[in-house]
Formats: structure tokens, C-alpha cells, sequence
């Protein structure tokens, strides 16, 4: 068996926008962009130093699996995953396919949302250890009583910020969603997000 090809950060003939925790965001045009999932860990928001084999493929084509389920739901970013149709909209990256092959996606080119979309199903991570010092999640009240790991029903929308390199994500009210995005674009992240989530369960 062949060892594996470990990506720790690639370096393609693009220009890079950006590079993540774990992705490098390539430019293609204006209108497109090339994300390439490295083998890098990141947990607690820290990226660790030793890479896995393979983490890269299997969250991109996680990730790719996913977006094909709710295809007929959600408008989203993903153009392509497979080489041999990202190589036909743009050959001149065939020299560099065993660098990106499965581990990266042709995506049009957004605005990101700086608010994280999470839905809490389970209390559990950093919930759980706000919810056992104060009963509260983002300095919101729950139930009383709740157990570690146990799970929330109906789940719980629970934004948080979205932390560049090097700090931490933290979780934050709904009410400060809608002051950071506005209520409308909030309450709409919100329903999508809880409707994906519902999906997925």
C-alpha cells in the first residue's frame, strides 16, 4: 500500500484569498473560488501540529455528500467536487491534481456570514460546561436539571462567532446575531438552520 499524500498546507499557482484552520481559499476568477481542505487538525481552536492522513478527502467529501442532500432545499456554493469536472472548467489545474484530487471544491464566490450557524440537539462541549457553572447557554436560561450529553428538545439555535486564525469561536445570544447581521437576515439563518438540522436528524 502506497503512504498516504499528506497535505499540511497547499501550495497551488493561484492566488490564495485565505488560508483557515484546515482550508486554503484559492482565487479563480471573480466569480469563482477553489477550496482546498489540508490534512491539518484544528480542535479547541488550535490547529495541531501533527496532520492525519486522508482528513482533508473525507471532510470535503463529507461535506459534498451533504450539499447533494439538500440540493433540492438550499441554494448553495458548491460547483464541483469531482477532478476530472473541476480539470474541465479549468484545465490549468490538471498539473497540480495529485496536490487538490478529492480534497478540494469549485465554489462561487459569496459573502460570508460572520455569525457560525449552530444547532445545539445534545448539551454537550462548551454548552455543557456553561450550562453546569451558570444554567446558561450564551447567557440564555434552560431547563433545569438537564444531564451531560442529554438531548434538547426542540434543539436550540445557538450562534456563535466565527474566529479567524488564532482565536476562539464564542457563543453569543440571538439577540446579538440580529445586532451583528440585522433581524431579518438572523431570524432567516435561524429557521434554515434548524430546518437543515431537522433534515439531517
Amino acid at each position: 500500500m502506497s503512504e498516504p499524500n499528506l497535505v499540511s498546507e497547499s501550495d497551488l499557482d493561484l492566488a490564495l484569498l485565505h488560508r483557515g484552520k484546515v482550508r486554503d481559499v484559492y482565487e479563480i476568477d471573480e466569480t469563482t473560488l477553489f477550496m482546498v481542505a489540508s490534512d491539518r487538525v484544528s480542535a479547541f481552536d488550535v490547529v495541531l501540529p501533527q496532520p492525519i492522513p486522508y482528513k482533508g478527502e473525507v471532510l470535503t467529501m463529507v461535506t459534498a455528500w451533504w450539499l447533494e442532500q439538500l440540493d433540492a432545499t438550499v441554494a448553495h456554493h458548491l460547483i464541483a467536487v469531482d477532478p476530472d469536472r473541476i480539470i474541465d472548467r479549468h484545465p490549468h489545474l490538471a498539473t497540480s491534481r495529485d496536490v487538490w484530487a478529492r480534497r478540494a471544491m469549485l465554489v462561487k464566490r459569496t459573502d460570508p456570514v460572520l455569525v457560525e450557524c449552530v444547532i445545539r440537539g445534545y448539551i454537550s462541549g462548551s454548552a455543557w460546561k456553561e450550562y453546569r457553572e451558570t444554567g446558561t447557554l450564551a447567557g440564555e436560561g434552560l431547563p433545569e436539571g438537564l444531564l451531560e450529553s442529554q438531548r434538547l428538545n426542540p434543539a436550540i439555535f445557538s450562534p456563535a462567532t466565527k474566529a479567524q486564525k488564532g482565536e476562539h469561536d464564542e457563543n453569543i445570544t440571538f439577540g446579538r446575531a440580529c445586532e451583528v447581521l440585522g433581524d431579518e437576515l438572523a431570524a432567516r439563518l435561524r429557521d434554515l438552520s434548524i430546518s437543515i438540522y431537522r433534515h439531517g436528524r
